[in-house]
């Protein structure tokens, strides 16, 4: 059974606000009057009123004595009846005329068969994509409002849900049971061997995460994504599947282990749930291997420019020698060019002005001289040869061009890389695919090992048909490389053919460029998936666009959209250039706007005061107090619970919850927590709460919900006006060998970041 705390099922808040109070249940002149005119004694008349204001607040009629006193009191107050009143439960006679006074007022007609099929309908339709029995009464409830219908008994939804929710998983699990056939069974019924000396079984292996992307790793992850593929294929067997339930099935094995999935006697559901399991394992391993994929080219080229910069650095003092020797043979030539002294004493006679033969003879001298000065500063610098071949070390690395390095390091990185062209299946979300089809290229020439190789092959294919083509392949660097690349690519004393090793380095590179911007999909992954086939078609959004429109403000025509936007941009606009001179700390520099960062100034002495009074007048809590108490009053434990959407079977849920939340939350860890508890819990028991009742999307509802109660408070309106937003990033310490851990030029460490947003 779900606890109806975990669902949107009306009901009175723990604890009502005088504002709720003052909004929702005060009762107008007119339903006094209303009420007055039928019921004859005060009793009925609070009774009658409370039954108004509660079915229009929850849609349904409580019995009287669920109702909180401070409503009840709050009402009787209202209407000026002594406190001798109070409300009690009516016979069974009058709160049926009550309840038929109610929803005549209200328009409403009491159909029980309606109501229930309405609820069927919308519960065995949500089913088909949803399994958490919470999210299914919501269903219900959504759709019961829509139809103006009242609200049966929280029961009655929860027995219905139960009942709707198995038949639609029992016809899921013969699905499944009959697509997998005997030989699949066996390699899946191997899973759950337990192997007694390291006590673990391969399905244990499934919920092993992703380490650090190092050479090593990734070709291990390699080699379980091929186990992985060979148990089978999921998508066929899943194949019609919701994708929600195949998420909620896998979530619910991930968190089971063998001897509780031996447990169940169910053998389609058991096996629905390994291959749920597997196929999100083959999702996220896809995932894995493209991200260590991405990782690796980027360490790749790290190492290049790294290389580069050494490099650099061990030839500075070679070019300081070639440049002085440069200087030198400058200073040569200066000395070789200027008249001697004794020549600029006076003028000589101009005899040979007329004589052709004197010219020359005078420019062979210069020419001479200045030869033996330059030779000189030449041998004296270590000879000709060796300059020469100091000067090819020094230029060779000059530029910034550090990709000639990079053959080198992808070396070790070849055979992987390969292998995961080959285990994966790529496809291009756009029209280009100059990169795809160089992919393509260089699977086919994987075995060649000559330097040089042409840009276009042909090789033999078999259709699908059976018979054999021959297919061209093309590898045309012109339409993706950059002149950087295309420079090292393509040799000029060879026009032609292309370098090989820098050629396999330079797809590669652009194949993880084009992964990460999404301009190429893997089939079968998640984060690298085509985004357009997760989109849906213009035919499924047309008849949606006018109800949209309705609900955003927004106009239904492309004529008055532009319009909306045009004009929406120009008031923005106009309102920060009106702005701007007040501003100091947004300035223009070369036409881009600066920001400033802005200096806190001094804290007067009477802020230090308020500081200082404010925190002497606040009483102490401790954190763990802080938890429990927004833990009750805001329900955000009502996320947390079994995979299985069911209530939790734990003693004191609340407590436990808590208790978790503060173990992690603090970074104490489980050991260090129940080592305080002096006995009442364990660490096994805290760590089993965070592991199967708790991911990081209960945890994110959690958080939403304290947030959206804190939004409620008055002093939430200090911030601002709740319509702009800030967002910003941390980094956080984490176990360094995991997929996620890398470092960061702006917070100068290793480890995980997270953003977050505040909005104001």
């Amino acid at each position: 059974m779900a606890s109806i705390d975990r669902t949107a099922y009306p009901r009175f808040a723990r604890a009502v606000s005088a504002r709720e109070l003052a909004e929702v249940f005060t009762p107008s002149a007119v339903e006094v009057e209303w009420a007055r005119g039928k019921t004859q004694d005060d009793q009925h008349l609070l009774a009658l009123l409370v039954w108004l204001k509660a079915y229009q607040r929850l849609g349904y009629f409580p019995k009287l004595k669920d109702v909180p006193a401070v409503v009840s009191e709050h009402l009787r107050e209202a209407i000026g009846l002594p406190e001798v009143v109070v409300l009690e439960d009516a016979a069974e006679r009058p709160a049926k005329r009550h309840r038929s006074f109610v929803r005549k007022r209200m328009g409403v007609t009491y159909d029980a068969v309606r109501v229930r099929e309405v609820a069927d309908e919308a519960i065995r339709k949500a089913a088909q994509a949803k399994d958490n029995p919470a999210d299914l009464i919501n269903v219900a409830l959504e759709e019961l409002v829509r139809a103006e219908c009242e609200l049966p008994g929280y029961t009655t939804l929860n027995e219905m849900t139960k009942k709707i929710r198995t038949e639609v998983n029992r016809g899921f699990f013969t699905l499944v049971s009959g697509r997998v056939d005997a030989g699949a069974r066996a390699l899946l019924a191997r899973l759950l061997l337990v192997d007694p000396i390291t006590r673990r079984s391969e399905f244990d292996g499934l919920k092993d995460v992703a380490q650090a992307a190092s050479l090593n790793k990734f070709k291990g992850r390699l080699a379980f994504l091929r186990e992985l593929d060979g148990l089978g294929p999921t998508e066929v067997w899943l194949e019609g599947i919701p994708p929600g339930k195949i998420a909620h099935f896998a979530g619910e094995a991930r968190v089971t282990d063998v001897a509780d999935l031996r447990k169940v006697l169910d053998e389609g559901k058991r096996l629905t749930l390994i291959v749920s399991l597997l196929h999100t394992v083959r999702t996220g391993v896809r995932d894995d291997v493209v991200t260590m994929f991405c990782k690796r080219i980027a360490t790749i080229h790290k190492k290049g420019r790294d290389q580069l910069e050494a490099l650099r650095e061990a030839h500075r003092a070679e070019s300081e020698r070639l440049l002085g020797v440069f200087g030198d043979v400058l200073d040569g030539v200066r000395e070789a060019v200027t008249p001697a002294e004794d020549d600029a004493a006076g003028p000589q006679p101009d005899d040979s002005s007329t004589d052709p033969a004197g010219t020359d003879s005078g420019s062979g001298d210069l020419a001479e001289r200045t030869g033996r000065l330059v030779l000189k500063a030449l041998e004296q610098a270590g000879g000709l040869d060796a300059l020469a071949a100091a000067h090819e070390a020094v230029s060779a690395y000059h530029g910034n061009n550090y990709l000639p390095l990079l053959d080198q390091h992808y070396r070790s990185h070849r055979s992987a890389l390969f292998t995961l062209v080959e285990s994966i299946d790529l496809e291009s979300t756009n029209a280009e695919r100059s990169v795809l089809d160089a992919v393509e290229y260089l699977q086919a020439q994987r075995n060649t090992r000559a330097a040089f190789v042409p840009d276009r092959i042909t090789v033999e294919r078999v259709s699908p048909d059976g018979a054999t083509a021959a297919v061209e392949l093309v590898a045309d660097v012109d339409a993706f490389a950059s002149a950087m690349w295309r420079k090292i690519l393509k040799d000029p004393d060879r026009p032609g053919p292309l370098v090989r090793r820098h050629l396999e380095v330079c797809v590669f590179s652009y194949l993880a460029s084009e992964m990460k911007s999404g301009d190429i999909a893997v089939a079968g992954s998640d984060s690298y998936a085509n985004l357009h086939d997760q989109l849906m078609s213009w035919e499924v959004c047309e008849p949606l666009v006018a109800e949209f429109c309705a609900e955003a403000g927004l106009p239904t025509t492309p004529r008055e959209l532009t319009r909306h936007y045009r004009q929406l941009l120009a008031d923005t606009a106009a309102e920060v250039d009106s702005g701007y001179p007040a501003n100091t700390d947004l300035t223009l520099e070369s036409g881009r706007p600066m920001l400033k960062r802005r200096k806190g100034a001094e804290r007067s002495k009477e802020a230090l005061k308020l500081e200082e009074a404010v925190h002497e007048r606040l009483p102490q809590r401790d954190l763990l107090d802080i938890l429990t108490r927004t833990a009750y009053q805001t329900g955000w434990t009502r996320h947390l619970g079994p995979a299985s959407g069911s209530d939790p079977k734990i003693k004191e849920a609340l407590g436990r919850y808590v208790l978790m939340v503060f173990t992690y939350g603090t970074l104490l860890g489980p050991a260090q927590v129940a080592a305080h508890m002096r006995g009442k819990i364990s660490a096994a028991e805290i760590a089993m709460t965070a592991n199967k009742h708790s991911t990081s999307d209960k945890i994110s509802k959690a958080s939403t919900d304290v947030i959206n109660e804190f939004n409620k408070l008055d002093i939430a309106s200090v911030w601002g006006d709740g319509k702009t937003v800030a967002a910003d990033g941390s980094q956080i310490e984490t176990w360094e060998n995991n997929l996620l851990a890398e470092s960061h030029i702006r917070y100068g460490g290793y480890g995980g970041r997270t953003r977050y947003r505040r909005t104001r």
